[in-house]
């Protein structure tokens, strides 16, 4: 199975950039994972928020291909214990997807288009994170998600 992490806009700080590809590369010894941004809209000031939301679940669907699973990081979303992520990532591979997309929004969330296609939905909390931690929460999560699997000492319960 590959996981792939697709994020709407750029992350500005070299420090979020570089905790971003340890885990990453970490990554590459349990799964195939990419990492996928897609560059912020152009001219978004002119657009609604309306607007940016479907521009940008444009670019995410074309993103995707016929048979992935696509969950969305929302606030909506169901949270998980890591140990209960785990699970859920074990049960996600026995299942025999392809590829599992998960999806970070922008500002604004996701458009209709987006929800109507996603199988699931996450929460990393009820607390607001900027979208460029939010991904480092999400690749250090997987990678503690696989450690957990492998019974390895990264996680502490």
């Amino acid at each position: 199975m590959t996981i792939k992490l697709i994020a709407i806009g750029k992350t500005d700080s070299k420090a979020l950039l570089q905790l971003i590809g340890e885990f990453e590369n970490r990554l590459k010894h349990y799964v195939k994972f990419d990492l996928d941004i897609i560059p912020d809209i152009k001219n978004s000031k002119n657009l609604s928020e309306a607007q940016q939301k479907d521009k940008e679940g444009e670019l995410i669907l074309k993103k995707l291909n016929s048979t992935d699973v696509l969950v969305l990081f929302d606030e909506n979303g169901k949270q998980y214990s890591s140990m209960d992520f785990s699970k859920y990532l074990q049960k996600k591979m026995n299942s025999g997807i392809k590829q599992l997309v998960f999806v970070i929004g922008g500002p604004y969330g996701f458009s209709n288009s987006v929800y109507q296609k996603a199988q699931g939905k996450i929460s990393l909390s009820k607390m607001t994170f900027s979208h460029q931690m939010v991904r480092l929460f999400v690749v250090e999560q997987i990678y503690r998600a696989f450690t957990i699997l492998k019974n390895e000492p990264y996680h502490h319960k």
